[in-house]
């Protein structure tokens, strides 16, 4: 896990601390850090939440430190989370045809002959 030991480091823990921290042994954490053993998703996911981080920015995959916001599905009414589901499956040219229907709807001309 690439950024591991910047991020225990950040926090002033030992490897020691870290690993009391996660039931673990701090050989476990040294390899970690080392590349030489990665730790199952559930274990990375509870670091990350622990750092306040993403498993990405942990496994270096991001240089974005900073946890990332999960858009709540919630937002949408049930009825915009159906359209949302059905846009997707749509194909490039059926996608362009519902666009243009949707100007023809609002008034809107995008070949700019308005």
């Amino acid at each position: 896990m690439k950024n591991l030991r910047l991020l225990r480091e950040s926090q002033k823990l030992s490897q020691t601390k870290l690993a009391e921290q996660f039931d673990l042994a701090q050989s476990q954490i040294q390899s970690y850090e080392i590349g030489a053993y990665e730790p199952d998703i559930n274990a990375m996911i509870e670091m990350a939440d622990f750092f306040g981080t993403s498993v990405d920015y942990l496994i270096g995959r991001t240089d974005i430190k900073r946890s990332i916001e999960m858009v709540a599905e919630c937002a949408l009414t049930k009825t915009e989370q159906g359209l949302v589901e059905r846009f997707r499956r749509l194909t490039s040219n059926k996608r362009k045809s519902l666009f243009m229907f949707f100007d023809t709807l609002d008034g809107h001309n995008n070949d700019n002959n308005s």
